[in-house]
């Protein structure tokens, strides 16, 4: 997928980008691929497969979510190279983003990012998503708080629900079969406050693989013992 035809199918499904976002998107995968030569980001690294693989999948989540009108606050939870929170922010410039990831050489790398693509409301944070979302400052605080292919459901329900505000929305961007794991985290989902609204199904264009986009409506308050302590989640989800 060339620029162009990203720009094209991404019109298809009503979302228009002027030459600014174009170009911001040409910024980033120049940047992407010479950062990629220092530090690990990503394995996708030609042009096209980005421009398909990262760019529009990051973008298919702005296929089922409104991020049109409002400022919508966004916590991308792992976000590695910026997916899918850097490509949503080019393409839907209200949004209000903030970015945590682990690896501090990542979070460098992003805040270079941001700054060179000129973007505003993009907070990255270095930390882990066990202990920041014990922050009382981002708390039950954000509209949307999403991961892509970071782990299994039931520990990216325990790392993001409490999160989200009550009446926010977790979203789960999953490129495999999803119905296992939605079964595995049941327990944790309703532990946490969590309420699964629906999981959507698509193929990427070209033939580049299917997509599962889980919603989990945020219906009630976490309970304050949750998250529990760094690296449980990811030892032993509930």
């Amino acid at each position: 997928m060339n620029p162009e035809q990203f720009a094209q199918a991404l019109a298809e499904k009503g979302i228009l980008l002027n030459e600014t976002q174009l170009a911001q998107y040409a910024t980033y995968l120049r940047l992407l691929r010479e950062w990629n030569e220092k530090i690990n980001l990503t394995a996708i690294t030609e042009p096209d497969e980005v421009y398909l693989k990262h760019f529009y999948d990051s973008i298919s989540l702005g296929f089922h979510m409104d991020f049109t009108e409002a400022e919508v606050s966004l916590c991308d939870v792992g976000a590695g190279a910026g997916f899918p929170s850097i490509p949503l922010k080019i393409a839907f410039p209200k949004l209000q983003v903030t970015i945590v990831d682990s690896l501090n050489k990542r979070i460098t790398f992003l805040e270079t990012l941001v700054a060179e693509l000129g973007l505003t409301g993009v907070s990255c944070f270095h930390d882990r998503a066990e202990t920041f979302g014990q922050n009382k400052q981002f708390r039950a605080r954000f509209d949307v708080v999403t991961a892509r292919a970071v782990a299994r459901l039931s520990v990216l329900s325990e790392l993001c629900l409490p999160l989200a505000k009550k009446g926010g929305t977790f979203v789960a961007m999953k490129a495999a079969s999803t119905e296992e794991e939605l079964h595995d985290a049941e327990r944790a989902i309703a532990t946490l406050g969590g309420k699964l609204e629906e999981d959507i199904f698509f193929e990427l264009p070209n033939g580049a693989g299917e997509r599962h986009i889980v919603k989990i409506k945020k219906t009630k308050e976490t309970p304050k013992t949750y998250p529990r302590k760094a690296g449980t989640p990811n030892k032993d989800p509930l």
